[in-house]
């Protein structure tokens, strides 16, 4: 064998490592993460109708996953435990600034909208009258001007802005005017600081190395999911096509509120 073949055999391992392995994985069977809110068997036994949706459309085994937390969703998205995640906005973000990769490819739609807004409200009567008096208080968001009370639940920081356990909050505006209309929150015991700019809805996200045939086929399955015992799993109407720019608000509001997503557990 003469330096000549060396040469064409090189050349031809390079050609397939492009051709063959930069094409992407396509595993056949698919971790699909479900936002970790409930118990978990319960999650995935609701979820079952999915699941078979999935594999039905896919072609390819289906395996539900739920985390403990959101902090172990993310990082099983980050070492590449599971393939597909339903994150919560916030949490996509900080997914995504551990994991460059991972790509969000449709948002939950609710109401017609796959935004929404949040409202903020403080303790009528309370010691927060206005935005500056957040500061040193107790808040939902936390960097060194703000005391974090995760709570958990939009209707749980109602609840505690209501008593006075936490002097203010923030939850969804649709969530709040809810709660008013069930008369479970007492408009008179609260009192509305502020509403935010329009904030992207739960994101689906996936692996970025996935092969483009499975990607798109992932995409496709979800953007034109419409049976309603499928979209329980999400309690949601329906999905729309989404990227990661939808999400930049946020980040805008990680930067005004001088919150470190690199640092943030």
């Amino acid at each position: 064998m003469n330096r000549r073949y060396y040469l064409m055999a090189a050349v031809l391992a390079a050609a397939l490592s492009t051709s063959v392995f930069g094409q992407g994985k396509d595993p056949s069977k698919l971790r699909v993460a479900l936002l970790p809110d409930e118990n978990a068997a319960t999650l995935i036994q609701n979820a079952q109708p999915l699941k078979l949706y999935l594999e039905k459309t896919l072609k390819k085994e289906i395996e539900l996953i739920v985390t403990t937390d959101y902090s172990s969703m993310i990082e099983a998205m980050r070492f590449g435990r599971i393939e597909v995640a339903y994150f919560g906005p916030f949490s996509y973000v900080l997914a995504k600034s551990r994991a460059p990769e991972i790509e969000p490819f449709a948002v939950g739609v609710e109401r017609g909208s796959p935004t929404y807004k949040s409202i903020l409200i403080a303790t009528a009567g309370g010691p927060v009258k206005s935005l500056a008096d957040i500061k040193g208080k107790p808040f939902a968001f936390g960097d060194q001007d703000y005391k974090p009370v995760f709570l958990g639940a939009h209707d749980a920081v109602a609840r505690a802005v209501q008593a006075g356990q936490v002097p203010a909050g923030a939850l969804s505006q649709a969530i709040f005017d809810t709660l008013v209309a069930k008369g479970s929150i007492d408009p008179s015991k609260v009192v509305q600081l502020d509403l935010s700019e329009p904030i992207p809805n739960y994101p689906m996200v996936m692996q970025g190395n996935l092969a483009p045939g499975l990607k798109q086929a992932i995409r496709s399955a979800f953007i034109t999911m419409k049976d309603k015992e499928v979209l329980k799993a999400f309690r949601i109407d329906g999905f729309a096509a989404t990227d990661d720019k939808a999400y930049d608000v946020l980040r805008e509001t990680a930067t005004l509120l001088k919150l470190d997503l690199a640092k943030t557990k």
